[in-house]
């Protein structure tokens, strides 16, 4: 910094004729300040005979040989930057020389961990000791510094591709929420549309019971008044008779007449007002289907899952679609195939993932004493020997047996459910590296792994002990939600 300070001093101190430092700088009528043998020469140039010619080689303003002015303070603030310059360099070539000696050092002392020049090298104290040239000793500390520099390379190397991986699944999250937007407006959309048509019809019934009971009453208000006629006049009648003599009032018969008792409101009317509640039964019903598949549509999409016979091990027995799998003690007369299972007592679907949000559902039904695993497998874990189900090996995967449910970890993590899940949800997220497994029934979250794909991965199915099944089903049928709303 100080060397750097006074070079930029030492640039203000410059003759604009020369461009070097200003020697016996004088000073002109305007100001600016030259060398004199520089200005001197600067006036002499052909041409400039007449005083009035000459300008000032700056700013051109004119001035006269005659006007020149010693600037001295000038000159010692030159004096003055020269010396710092010169103590400058100085201590540029101190720091290179020995403290003691005053000569550039050229080796080191590996003994002492000493720099040595060549007084101090001849001097007899490290006569017995190793000395090296400096660069020399310089080389393992230059090649630890490269190994340093590699293994903090390699590290920022691993580093970049997390922040690359994870932008990338932040990528793909912020695809799958304006995905789940889409999907929220036109649901909600359809809905808002259904919820209409169901107003409107339940309006047009409710309009129908009213129109009936108003013609109801207008029946009732017609018979009740001809009723009350009829009474009126059989009551005139006999207050007139009542008021004959006696003689006349004993040859008088009196009939008496019942009264007929209109209702106002029909058993039949009365019936389909109060069932008119099961009219919005099918729009409970629809509303119900309506958060099912909202909830289906922004959570993954259905894996149409058929059990791979070539992969079974022989203890399984495969139904005949394929979607069914049963524990037997009996070993099964199967051939020996790569793909095939001989010690693990598991199955694979037919097909995998390689990208995709994908869900299935198992249903599981255990005997007593049996367990089964549910999950997924990455392509290339070996199906010979013993099957080390943990995601360093290549199996996420959750173990259900009699009375507790089982995450298989790098350790076998015992889970506390509210209940024993009779059918467990998988859900596969391939771009994110999520997979997760949820009690179908009841929605409770189960459990979730995180991962990082790279390879094509397969449901897993695995049984273990007598009257163990897993029956496979998809999640949703086809055409479900179609039927919901046409």
């Amino acid at each position: 910094m100080a060397s750097a300070s006074v070079a930029s001093l030492a640039d203000e101190v410059n003759c604009p004729i020369c461009q070097g430092t200003l020697r016996e700088p004088v000073t002109i009528d305007c100001g600016h300040n030259f060398c004199r043998c520089c200005l001197t020469r600067y006036c002499e140039i052909p041409g400039s005979e007449s005083e009035e010619s000459l300008t000032c080689p700056l700013c051109k303003e004119p001035f006269r040989p005659g006007t020149f002015r010693p600037n001295w303070q000038l000159a010692n603030v030159v004096e003055n930057i020269e010396r710092l310059q010169l103590a400058s360099t100085r201590g540029l070539e101190a720091e290179d020389a020995c403290p003691e000696h005053g000569e550039k050092v050229y080796f080191f002392c590996e003994d002492d961990e000493a720099q040595l020049c060549v007084v101090c090298r001849e001097a007899g104290l490290h006569g017995a000791h190793t000395v090296r040239f400096l660069e020399d000793a310089a080389g393992p500390y230059r090649e630890q510094i490269q190994k340093c520099l590699m293994c903090l390379r390699k590290e920022r190397e691993e580093i970049q591709e997390v922040q690359s991986r994870e932008n990338k699944r932040i990528q793909v999250l912020l695809t799958q929420v304006a995905t789940k937007r889409q999907q929220v407006v036109s649901q909600f959309a359809r809905l808002s549309q259904f919820l209409e048509e169901q107003q409107s019809f339940l309006l047009a019934q409710l309009d129908r019971l009213d129109g009936d009971i108003l013609k109801q009453q207008e029946e009732f208000d017609s018979l009740v008044t001809g009723e009350i006629r009829r009474f009126s006049t059989l009551i005139e009648e006999l207050e007139e008779k009542n008021e004959r003599p006696a003689k006349e009032l004993l040859t008088v018969r009196c009939e008496t007449r019942k009264c007929r008792k209109p209702e106002a409101v029909s058993p039949e009317l009365g019936q389909r007002i109060r069932d008119f509640s099961q009219q919005a039964l099918p729009l409970q019903q629809a509303m119900k289907a309506f958060l099912e598949m909202l909830c289906f549509e922004l959570d993954y999409e259905p894996a149409h899952i058929s059990l791979d016979p070539h992969t079974s091990h022989p203890k399984l027995l495969l139904s005949e679609d394929h979607q069914r799998a049963r524990f037997s003690h009996k070993w099964q007369n199967s051939p020996d195939t790569p793909q095939r299972f001989d010690r693990a007592t598991c199955v694979l679907a037919r097909s995998g993932f390689t990208g995709g949000r994908h869900t299935w559902v198992v249903n599981v039904d255990l005997a007593h004493g049996g367990s089964c695993t549910v999950g997924v497998l990455r392509e290339d874990v070996r199906r010979k020997g013993e099957l080390r189900m943990r995601p360093e090996e290549g199996v996420w995967a959750l173990r259900l047996a009699w009375g507790f449910v089982s995450a298989l970890g790098s350790f076998p993590t015992r889970l506390a459910l509210e209940e024993q899940p009779r059918k467990v949800r998988v859900s596969l997220d391939y771009e994110v590296g999520w997979v997760t497994f949820a009690n179908a029934v009841t929605q409770e979250h189960i459990y979730t792994f995180t991962a990082s794909f790279t390879q094509e991965v397969f449901p897993l199915f695995g049984l273990w002990g007598r009257g163990s099944k897993g029956p496979v089903s998809l999640l949703w049928a086809q055409g479900w939600n179609q039927a919901l709303w046409t």
